[in-house]
This record gives C-alpha cells, structure tokens and sequence, in this order.
C-alpha cells in the first residue's frame, strides 16, 4: 500500500440514479458512478443511518471502476427518513443483494467504513460467493463493549469538554445507561424532545470523529432530518445489539470470509472506533492487509486514511 499522500479522484456525477422497493415500507435511493462497464464496487456509508455524499464517489478511479452508492433504510434520500420499523442488520443485508441482483452484477468489491466496515463484514460472511475483496476502515464490531466506550465511558475520559454537551438532555439520574436513556428520547412522541437527543447524540460524535475537530463536520447535524435519522437509527441499532445472536459474532464467524482478499485501514487516534477491534480483527485474519494510519481519527476523509483506502481501492483494480 503507498505511503504517499493520496488526493481524491475529481468529482463526479452519477450517470444513473434511481429507487428500489426494498419493502411495503422503504424504498432506497441508489446511484451510479464512474464507468458503465467497470468493476463493480459497492460502497457502504456509516452510521447506521450516515447515508451517502458526494466525496464518497471519489476512493475509486471511475475509468476502472463501476461504482455504486445507496442510502440504507431511513437515511439521505432513502424514504421514509429515519423509520425504524424493519430496519435491522439483516434487513440491509438483504438490500444489499437485492441491489446486486436488480444491477446484474456477478460479484463486487465491497467498500466499507465504520458501521459500513459491520455491514460488510456481516454481509461478507452471508454471501462470500459474491464478494471480490473487502477495503475496510476504522473497524466496528458492534459489540457492547465498543458502544459501553463510546456512548456511556471512555471516550469521555478524551473529550470531557464535549462529553458534558452530550450529557446535557439526561437527567443525572438517568446517566447510567445513556443509550437506554437516549433511546427514550429518540422515540418520543413529541418531535422536539426527538430533535434535541438527536442534535445531541449526533454532534458528539461529530466532533470526535477527527484527529483535528472539524466544526464544519459538527454543524452539519443542524439540520433535523440529518440528525434525526443519524441518531434514531444507530441508537435503534446499538440498543438491539445490531441484531446479532451473539456479543462477538463477526469475529466468532470470520473463518468463512478469510480466503476474501482483504484491507483494513485503521487510525491510530480513532477515538469513535478504538484500534483495538482492528487488531482483534487482523489477529483473527491475519491474510488481510493491515494499515495503522499514524496521523488520523476516525474520520475516512483524513489524509493518511483517505490515502490508505484509495491505494487500496487501486490495488483491487487488477482482481
């Protein structure tokens, strides 16, 4: 992998766009880029419930690749916005393939980063039949350790100043269980009660999501529906433990993924996803490709980690 600071590919235009029927509830916005007979490449935002943007286009050459974007149920122009009701980890994996198969596409490199490195992963591990190579970034398993660091301590131990923003909507006795005590909120009946947890629980980790907080990043979660899909879907997601049967079932599964071609690009100071579940995933597959990135958080679009991932990105060009 280069070591050589990467710029983005231009930016470019979807030449095909469109909406697919995934259930009697949700339809999923879908796009296009690059070259109509490329290499397939599917890209799988974070969150749950990040959706897609326009820089998400530009990890990949669009004269070698074909690439696809969606926003996954209840988020970016995925209708309706922020529903929770089916939407589960499964569910998306299912789109995942209904996508596939409406695009006649055999097989695809799968391109994921936070939450969308646990949807690849899960998805990977369903069907490895279809998928060509995983490029992974700052690795979340969904375990309830990860979100006990994030959402209730630790992390907070790094950011107390921020931390103290995000508490502000939970009464102190309820402080024992943020995300127990969020979930209630996000599902409140009155829509403002829902706009505050949710302008809250989202500007947290959007100010913690760089090695340098980008403010920019953070404002972006004053627009409701953004906040509100970002944060009802994840705390939906987290308080069901992501709809796995177990605490560790990607790891306790990886066995079945590990002849995949595979790259994980971490940063050293992601403090949203610790390095140690990337560790924990290259220790248990050890064929991948592994990249400490020295210099970057969490965020895909840090130079060490956006030079990381398109190399990779270039490297699977010749699969």
């Amino acid at each position: 992998m280069q070591t050589s600071t990467r710029e983005f590919y231009p930016q470019i235009e979807p030449y095909n766009k469109g909406f697919m029927k995934v259930s009697e509830i949700h339809n999923l916005y879908y796009e296009e880029v690059g070259n109509p007979k490329g290499k397939p490449v599917v890209f799988l935002h974070g969150g749950p419930g990040g959706g897609v943007a326009p820089d998400h286009r530009r990890f990949f050459d669009p004269e070698t690749y074909r690439i696809i974007l969606f926003d996954q149920r209840g988020a970016g122009q995925s209708t309706p916005i922020a529903e929770l009701r089916e939407n589960t980890t499964w569910d998306l994996v299912s789109d995942i393939e209904k996508l596939r198969e409406l695009l006649k596409i055999d097989k695809w490199v799968v391109f994921g980063g936070s939450w969308g490195s646990t949807l690849a992963l899960t998805y990977a591990i369903t069907h490895p039949e279809r998928v060509k190579a995983l490029i992974l970034r700052g690795i979340f398993l969904c375990r309830p350790s990860e979100i006990k660091w994030f959402y209730q301590e630790g992390a907070s131990q790094i950011f107390p100043d921020i931390w103290d923003e995000y508490l502000k909507p939970i009464p102190e006795n309820e402080r024992h269980d943020l995300v127990a005590a969020y979930h209630k909120r996000l599902i409140h009946e009155n829509r403002d009660v829902r706009l505050e947890a949710a302008k809250a629980w989202s500007k947290w980790e959007a100010a913690t999501s760089r090695l340098y907080m980008d403010p920019k990043a953070v404002d972006e979660f004053d627009d409701p529906d953004y906040a509100l899909s970002f944060a009802r879907i994840e705390c939906h997601y987290f308080t069901n433990n992501a709809f796995f049967k177990t605490d560790n079932w990607i790891l306790e599964n990886i066995s079945k993924i590990r002849h995949i071609p595979g790259y994980i690009v971490q940063g050293r100071y992601d403090v949203v996803c610790p390095a140690k579940s990337a560790w924990e995933l290259h220790k248990a597959w050890p064929e991948a490709k592994f990249s400490i990135v020295a210099d970057s958080g969490h965020a895909a679009s840090e130079p060490g980690t956006r030079s990381a991932l398109i190399s990779a990105a270039d490297e699977c060009k010749s699969l």
